[in-house]
């Protein structure tokens, strides 16, 4: 080798250790990052992705992007409304008494009814049955809710809660959370409900309305609907639809921690047990231990003959009577 060739310098021990940390630092840099990438890609990843429970009650995994939030206050006042259904009115206790020996099948209180609560005309909340207890005996029409009983066996077969009976004793229903299982339709021993099978009546006028549980308006295909003692009039300190529409005085209806109940048509308030007790009032079907809160008053003094050719004598003689 010549000397004039220049050998290689050595690097002394400090410059090696100094670029040795730079290319170690510069690594764990890299490393650091590269890890911190794919845990945030990861984390982007989860976060992205949110569960969702249906209304089928079905656990679903979708993108945050494709969900849409609801309209808050619509929400916030369906909330408002269905509590204040399911508390009732605090300190009372409703009870109905029909007299039927004044039904002449007006069928007002029917009317009144579907109206209020948006009913196809093949549904009923309340039906007028003609009656008569044996051959021998003469016919008279009977007015027949629901019963809403003090144990009611649609509330203990219902699965999700839909129906529910209140500390007033009304029994409603909760048609947002109704699954139409209709086992408190196959448990009710006095037919009082009704199943939505077709589109309701007032679909496209009441599709933007806020649910309210006390009226059951919107009607909902697939759900259930019954009598709701007019929750809503209640709260407003009125009567029920059908009570003010019968033109026969056939309702009673009041508190019964009270011990008051007043007639829809003269609006005379009596004492509730001095009613019951003075005209043999019964409940239906007592012996199944459902203690139905709607009384029955006999139909003494019928208003039907015995024989339907004696029907116009006995009708001169209901306008004579009655002047």
């Amino acid at each position: 080798m010549s000397d004039k060739e220049e050998k290689p310098k050595k690097k002394t021990r400090r410059e090696f250790l100094q670029e040795l940390g730079i290319v170690g630092v510069g690594s764990v840099l890299a490393g650091s990052a590269i890890f911190a990438g794919i845990n945030y890609d990861k984390k982007k990843k989860q976060g992205d992705r949110i569960k969702v429970l249906t209304a089928e009650n079905e656990l679903l995994e979708i993108e945050k992007s494709d969900t849409t939030k609801v309209q808050k206050s619509k929400y916030e006042n369906l909330t408002l409304l269905q509590k204040e259904g399911r508390d009732g009115i605090a300190g009372k206790r409703w009870v109905m008494v029909v007299d039927l020996s004044k039904c002449k099948n007006a069928r007002k209180c029917m009317s009144a009814c579907q109206g209020a609560h948006h009913l196809r005309p093949e549904q009923h909340h309340i039906n007028v049955l003609k009656m008569q207890e044996s051959k021998n005996t003469a016919p008279f029409y009977m007015a027949k809710p629901c019963q809403h009983c003090d144990n009611p066996p649609c509330v203990a077969v219902c699965p999700v809660d839909a129906t529910f009976k209140r500390q007033d004793g009304i029994v409603l229903i909760d048609n947002e959370r109704c699954i139409g299982c209709r086992f408190c339709i196959a448990a009710c021993p006095y037919s009082a409900r009704v199943f939505n099978w077709a589109t309701p009546q007032n679909e496209e006028e009441d599709k933007d309305k806020t649910y309210n549980v006390e009226l059951n308006v919107p009607q909902r295909k697939g759900t259930i609907s019954k009598c709701l003692f007019s929750a809503d009039r209640l709260r407003e300190g009125k009567m029920p639809y059908c009570v003010s529409a019968c033109p026969n005085g056939v309702y009673y209806f009041g508190d019964e921690n009270e011990d008051a109940v007043t007639n829809g048509t003269t609006k005379e308030t009596v004492r509730f047990q001095k009613l019951l007790a003075d005209n043999a009032g019964y409940q239906l079907m007592p012996e199944l231990g459902t203690k139905p809160r709607v009384y029955y008053l006999p139909p003494k003094d019928r208003t039907l003959p015995f024989k339907d050719e004696d029907k116009p004598e006995a009708e001169e003689h209901l306008e004579n009577k009655n002047g």
